[in-house]
């Protein structure tokens, strides 16, 4: 039985330490997709000699793609709020984008999607405070998980 149970943590190590590597090797991609399209947008914003605030925005978003892919390679965790800090603002892109063609009943979901996305972010941060990671807790640092 000893033997059997020594194997299986072989292979389950072995498995573990493969779905590492992919799931380094994919951030890696959506990082260097990611920097290609900033700067195929900083470059089409020099050749038009303009800076539209659609490309500013756009930009952010990939700021914070950028942002979320580092945090995840410094800490081993991904914050839950970054994927909703990127959902907030590509909403907050859509409602500024596109608001001359948004009826009132859209306009209006779009603004409680962001307010729901807003309180979400709010809870996890508040959750995060109140009742911290053991870890955190041991540390005294409730701010650890950024």
């Amino acid at each position: 039985m000893d033997i059997q149970s020594h194997a299986l943590d072989r292979i389950r190590r072995f498995f573990s330490g493969g779905l590492d590597v992919i799931e380094y090797a994919g951030l890696l991609v959506i990082a260097f997709a990611t920097t290609a399209a900033m700067y195929h947008e900083v470059t089409s914003m020099f050749e038009a000699k303009w800076v539209a605030l659609a490309d500013l925005l756009m930009m952010f978003l990939y700021l914070e793609v950028l942002a979320m892919i580092g945090q995840y390679f410094k800490s081993g965790h991904l914050p839950v709020r970054y994927p909703l800090y990127i959902a907030i603002v590509a909403l907050a892109r859509y409602l500024v984008l596109d608001l001359k063609d948004l009826t009132e009943l859209r306009m209006l979901a779009v603004a409680a999607a962001v307010l729901l996305l807003t309180l979400a972010v709010l809870v996890i941060r508040y959750g995060h405070v109140c009742y911290p990671y053991r870890e955190d807790a041991a540390s005294q640092k409730p701010y650890v998980r950024e």
